[in-house]
């Protein structure tokens, strides 16, 4: 709303997330500031996916 000019263009139209789009700014303020809800993974399963998280949020040089 704030850009009505803008328009994106997916890398692959097959890849949407509902969820995602759930998320707005007051929502994720509050789970910032309020450090809830408190979400539980299984040890084994964070560990594998650990690294395409990593690689989703790396950084190149």
């Amino acid at each position: 709303m704030e850009n009505p000019g803008k328009s994106f263009i997916p890398a692959n139209r097959a890849a949407v997330c509902k969820y995602m789009k759930m998320i707005t700014l007051p929502k994720l303020r509050d789970a910032l500031r309020d450090l809830k809800p408190v979400v539980k993974v299984d040890p084994a399963l964070a560990g594998r996916a650990r690294v395409p998280i990593e690689r989703m949020v790396a950084i190149a040089p």
